[in-house]
């Protein structure tokens, strides 16, 4: 039974990608982009719905966008409308009378009036200034009456609509991580290295003619797993790490500890700029799936600003 539903599912969306109209889509992306006010969506029942949906993916994407119940407007809230604004009306079948009946306070308002419906000869499509029409073969709906096919279709265009004029608009990352500053897609955005890096007196450092036994004791108290090795200018040399510290111990025995750190460091070592993103930071950590970096140093102009640990990237939230 899934089987054939998904075939029909399949076959139906198929359906609106054969059949759309990409001129008419054209005109209607074209309206939104003159649109010097809002684009304001309404709709009933289900395709109310995909309107606040369309509406809210608008405004996280740059742009002015807003979604009403048909009855507010109504009700007072026509009064939000003006010549600057593109008022758009979503319906399956074009005859809903709740939307119909706006058409004529639109109207009055000089407030251009687009139709998103599934029937061009419908009343709605005759009424507005421009129209699109979603092609819909059938709902999945066995009776052919729940909406399912056509609330989907609409979904579709919204979010063609919005990624059409992120294009246009040339939105960038910056500005989309600008609409969402919170929740773990802003932090992946707008949280930087320095913002979850260890710094001051809790980096753990070390000179490159210090000896390793002398240096035990900062590589224990810092706990961040890793001596950052430094100059005088605190520029920095390498690392040294605790798996370091356990190989050099396996390897050359207790008489390593007299070794100076300048012997036995990385100088080779991944290191980040103060300035990037934490996502890009923890992305650059786990480049190589079979070795991750748990520590790196932080750098600005080579010299040791901080240290990054990865846990402290994944319980920022970014992760």
């Amino acid at each position: 039974m899934l089987k054939d539903l998904l075939d029909q599912q399949r076959q139906h969306i198929q359906y609106y990608f054969d059949k759309l109209d990409l001129k008419a889509v054209e005109a209607a992306l074209n309206a939104c982009m003159q649109t010097k006010g809002l684009i304001v969506f309404t709709g009933v029942g289900k395709s109310g719905i995909i309107a606040e949906k369309i509406a809210m993916t608008l405004i996280s994407t740059g742009t002015k966008a807003l979604s009403l119940p048909p009855t507010n407007f109504l009700h007072g809230d026509i009064g939000i409308l003006s010549e600057n604004d593109l008022f758009v009306l979503i319906s399956k079948s074009g005859e809903t009378e709740e939307l119909l009946n706006l058409v004529p306070f639109a109207r009055q308002r000089n407030t251009r009036v687009m139709a998103i419906v599934s029937n061009r000869d419908s009343r709605l499509a005759k009424a507005a200034d421009l129209y699109v029409e979603l092609p819909v073969e059938q709902e999945l709906c066995p009776f052919d009456l729940a909406p399912t096919t056509s609330t989907s279709v609409q979904l579709l265009f919204g979010d063609l609509l919005a990624a059409a004029l992120m294009r246009l608009k040339k939105f960038n990352m910056s500005d989309y991580a600008l609409n969402h500053p919170s929740g773990s897609l802003g932090k992946k955005m707008t949280l930087k290295v320095e913002d979850v890096m260890l710094h001051g007196t809790h980096i753990p450092v070390c000179r490159p003619k210090d000896r390793l036994m002398d240096v035990l004791v900062e590589l224990s108290n810092k706990k961040c797993g890793a001596l950052l090795i430094v100059d005088e200018e605190h520029s920095f040399l390498g690392i040294f790490t605790d798996g370091d510290l356990r190989r050099a111990l396996q390897s050359q025995g207790s008489s390593v500890l007299e070794k100076k750190m300048e012997a036995l460091m990385t100088a080779a070592a991944v290191s980040i700029p103060s300035d990037t993103l934490a996502w890009d930071a923890l992305k650059t950590m786990q480049k190589d799936p079979k070795k991750w970096v748990m520590v790196v140093p932080v750098l600005k102009k080579r010299k040791v600003v901080g240290v990054l640990r990865m846990h402290d990237i994944i319980q920022s939230g970014v992760a």
